[in-house]
């Protein structure tokens, strides 16, 4: 391949691949970021959203639950500590990102669209189909502290 045919093709995979290197060189917890730690709307779950092979990928990283209390776990009796619920691809047209969300408790995967408002709060909306049949959650930036065990202190 001429000199001219591998930049061509070098130039290429830096346009395709500029998407992916935005999201692993934002810091967690940077505004205008999902990636980080979140607190789900609920307050009983944390999730760390962080940079993965075709996007960003959301793992539980706290669960509230009283003391002495076991872990919960998911459909095939793992810990729920751990486990990935979020699989975003790169952001898709006007910051909204595509990709899975799966239910901990039951293992469904449902479509979901995520993205952040002007207030640095992450929006996720999973759906079964299209997203018109869906539900939204807002989370908001986790600060506090997770204690051993997957535990929110």
């Amino acid at each position: 391949m001429s000199v001219l045919g591998r930049f061509r093709v070098l130039a290429i995979l830096a346009a395709a691949l500029a998407p992916v290197a935005g999201l692993q060189s934002a810091k967690a917890g940077e505004p205008g970021s999902p990636v980080g730690y979140w607190l789900t709307e609920r307050g009983d779950g944390v999730i760390e959203v962080t940079p993965c092979s075709n996007g960003l990928c959301g793992r539980i990283v706290g669960i509230g639950r009283a003391p002495g209390e076991p872990v919960p776990t998911d459909v095939h009796g793992q810990s729920q500590c751990g486990l990935t619920i979020l699989t975003i691809e790169v952001p898709a047209s006007g910051g909204v990102w595509d990709g899975s969300v799966t239910d901990p408790r039951d293992g469904s995967t449902y479509g979901a669209q995520l993205w952040l408002d002007n207030k640095d709060r992450l929006h996720i909306r999973g759906y079964l189909g299209i997203p018109l049949f869906g539900r939204t959650q807002t989370w908001t930036r986790y600060t506090g502290q997770l204690s051993e065990g997957c535990r929110i202190s």
